[in-house]
């Protein structure tokens, strides 16, 4: 059922009714989806626009956003060549053959946790006891609160969940919710700039399965296989974009901000420079994903018994399309 739906989509698409443009003609042209609103996890690839780094490479670059369909599920349609996603949005793609694989993280490490006032006292994930948390009632969500609650030595059945999708973490903090779950190069910094008082800890601190990489590039495995020498040379000057922004974090804030005016600007640069140190980390370069760390979350997906099949060691990414931007 879930494929007869993308294969429709996909057929409307193609025939002019919805927005994207992913059946175009030119080989040269590459529609590249991103997982919702822009903000400083796409940096880079706005850089490269700016910069001409995909225009040197001899590529015409559309950047679009998702709507409410997963990205995944519109790669893998053909709606797009490549998009954003995350690896934890990626996990049912095995059962449900999404035909897509990641072949580039954005960002190294896990960068998100729970933030919640300080005042509630909430410093690890035992003191959510008794709490109220704003939940997507998502079933790898609540897996993820359980595992670091009881990591700490809490009780989860103690946590109060509460469906509520916060889209101002600052103004629901002050209302029922007591904690909530961010990105900290962009929610927990936001609240900061607003002046509020907060506790903040990173589910990897609490569990060594859950570094797991958010966000990352993926790709339509039809295109991979068919135009592997665009793919390189699409993340070759992505690459280039993203490593400009690490030098340059001040001016690749200017530049996202320029591209989509609607931002804003102090969150753009505060996060703009904390993410400088993010994108890359400890890693060897920009974009590698570390195969034993990518395989250990779906394998802990498995055993909490969110995934009904184990994934294959190795499925769902690839580093063979990372390639020297500096040459």
């Amino acid at each position: 059922m879930k494929k007869t739906i993308v294969i429709i989509l996909a057929t409307l698409v193609c025939a002019g009714l919805l927005i994207y443009s992913g059946c175009g003609s030119n080989s040269d042209e590459i529609v590249f989806l991103l997982d919702w609103t822009p903000n400083t996890n796409h940096t880079g690839v706005y850089v490269a626009l700016e910069m001409g780094y995909y225009e040197e490479e001899g590529l015409s670059v559309s950047v679009q956003q998702p709507g409410d369909t997963g990205t995944s599920m519109l790669v893998s349609a053909g709606l797009a060549q490549l998009g954003v996603d995350f690896q934890d949005q990626m996990a049912y793609n095995y059962e449900k053959d999404i035909n897509v694989t990641a072949v580039a993280a954005v960002i190294q490490h896990n960068t998100s946790g729970i933030v919640s006032l300080k005042s509630q006292g909430i410093t690890s994930p035992s003191k959510m006891m008794d709490k109220t948390y704003a939940s997507w009632e998502l079933d790898i969500e609540k897996a993820i609160i359980k595992e670091i609650m009881e990591n700490d030595g809490g009780d989860f059945s103690k946590l109060k969940f509460v469906p509520n999708t916060v889209y101002d973490v600052a103004s629901a903090l002050q209302t029922d919710v007591d904690c909530v779950w961010v990105f900290e190069g962009w929610d927990k910094l936001n609240v900061e700039l607003q002046g509020v008082n907060i506790n903040y800890f990173s589910f990897k601190d609490f569990a060594d399965e859950l570094d797991y990489y958010t966000p990352v590039i993926i790709a339509n495995n039809d295109y991979l296989r068919d135009n592997p020498e665009q793919a390189k040379a699409f993340l070759r000057a992505t690459e280039k974009g993203y490593r400009y922004a690490i030098e340059n974090p001040e001016e690749a804030a200017r530049i996202l901000c320029k591209h989509v005016p609607e931002l804003d600007e102090r969150l753009i640069k505060a996060s703009q420079i904390w993410l400088a140190d993010q994108y890359i980390a400890d890693a060897q370069r920009w974009g590698v994903i570390e195969g034993e760390r990518w395989d250990a979350f779906f394998a802990w997906l498995y055993e909490k018994g969110i995934l009904t099949e184990r994934t294959p060691d190795g499925y769902g990414f690839s580093n063979d399309f990372l390639t020297d931007s500096s040459k």
